[in-house]
């Protein structure tokens, strides 16, 4: 995450007017989105060369002719997060005797803290991952026989063969029926890897392979104004993946959000008569329950925090007062205050 450091001295704290030049740093309170991650597994499947004689050489049922993908939903995590909150900017004045001498901000302006370097980076996702089906090739452990034969069913036939001979070869060296097997573990180990790996791979050819990417979708929900909100969040296709929330080929997934705050709210009408203290304004979040689901289950159901369901506060001017600066962080996606640490 990019910041900016701004030497400042604390004085006083106005609350900020787009288009006027006011003397002093500005800086904004975040505003709580939530990320939803949909976490997803792509398998395309490719027919085996020798498919259609999969049962008759290697007696496999059910072996496929026809290319395939499919989706299958995997795993869903709940991530707040936050941004700038235009209607919440304050600008502090300068002071010189003041301790509140360093605020760092981010990129949207957003406070981070107060003499302190915060050292959260901004989360990171994951770049889709690929997970090879078969790591060799099967025609490199083909003889000349199998290579120089036109007739695709004389060529499975012999493939086929092969495989047994490779069962073959394997059961002979565990039961030590075997002529010229290594005393050495490793490298018997090695030897039956290696056989392994060229019966895997041959008998792809009759039963096809399967690629598995892994893919990260990302879903933004605002909370709503209102305090409930509820709708579609996105849906997910088995034959398409994750798609928008207004794409019909897609099983919906559901999602209601409630303002759930427990925290004693300010007096509106006595708060506007009042004159604010002087300090920095920072954020107390309320919570909001949050339930995604399918119509035949529920994926997600707990409570999380929301900057703009809570309220803002004040900080002591005390906490500056003292001959060593006092350090606050701030957290980045409710505003609300993670560490406070006196000297």
């Amino acid at each position: 995450m990019a910041a900016s450091m701004c030497a400042i001295a604390q004085s006083e704290v106005t609350d900020y007017t787009p288009g006027v030049n006011a003397e002093g740093v500005t800086y904004f309170l975040p505003r709580t989105i939530v990320e939803v991650t949909v976490e997803t597994v792509q398998e395309v499947y490719t027919p085996g060369e020798f498919s259609q004689y999969a049962n008759k050489y290697l007696r496999l049922s059910g072996v496929s002719q026809t290319p395939s993908t499919s989706w299958q939903v995997t795993a869903l995590t709940v991530t707040p997060v936050g941004v700038r909150d235009p209607e919440r900017g304050f600008t502090v004045k300068m002071r010189d005797k003041s301790l509140a001498s360093l605020m760092e901000l981010n990129d949207e302006g957003v406070l981070l803290s107060i003499n302190e370097v915060p050292t959260d980076e901004a989360p990171q996702l994951a770049e889709p991952v690929e997970t090879p089906v078969a790591a060799a090739n099967p025609k490199d452990f083909l003889n000349e026989e199998i290579l120089t034969t036109t007739s695709t069913a004389k060529m499975a036939e012999l493939v086929a063969k092969e495989i047994y001979t490779i069962r073959e070869s394997r059961n002979a060296i565990l039961r030590g029926q075997a002529d010229n097997v290594p005393k050495d573990g490793e490298a018997l180990r090695i030897i039956l890897r290696n056989l392994q790996e060229q019966e895997d791979a041959l008998v792809a050819m009759f039963k096809g392979t399967t690629k598995r990417t892994v893919h990260e979708t990302v879903v933004q929900l605002e909370p709503s104004k209102t305090g409930i909100g509820e709708g579609v969040l996105f849906r997910f296709s088995r034959k398409l993946g994750v798609v928008s929330a207004d794409d019909l080929s897609g099983t919906p997934y559901y999602y209601r959000m409630e303002n759930h705050t427990i925290l004693p709210q300010p007096d509106e009408k006595k708060a506007s008569k009042a004159k604010r203290p002087s300090g920095i304004v920072y954020c107390v979040p309320g919570k909001a329950t949050l339930r995604i689901s399918t119509a035949q289950s529920t994926v997600f159901d707990d409570e999380i925090p929301v900057a703009q369901y809570g309220h803002v506060d004040v900080l002591s001017t005390s906490l500056f007062q003292q001959q060593k600066a006092t350090r606050i962080t701030f957290d980045p996606a409710t505003g609300a205050i993670r560490h406070i640490t006196r000297p």
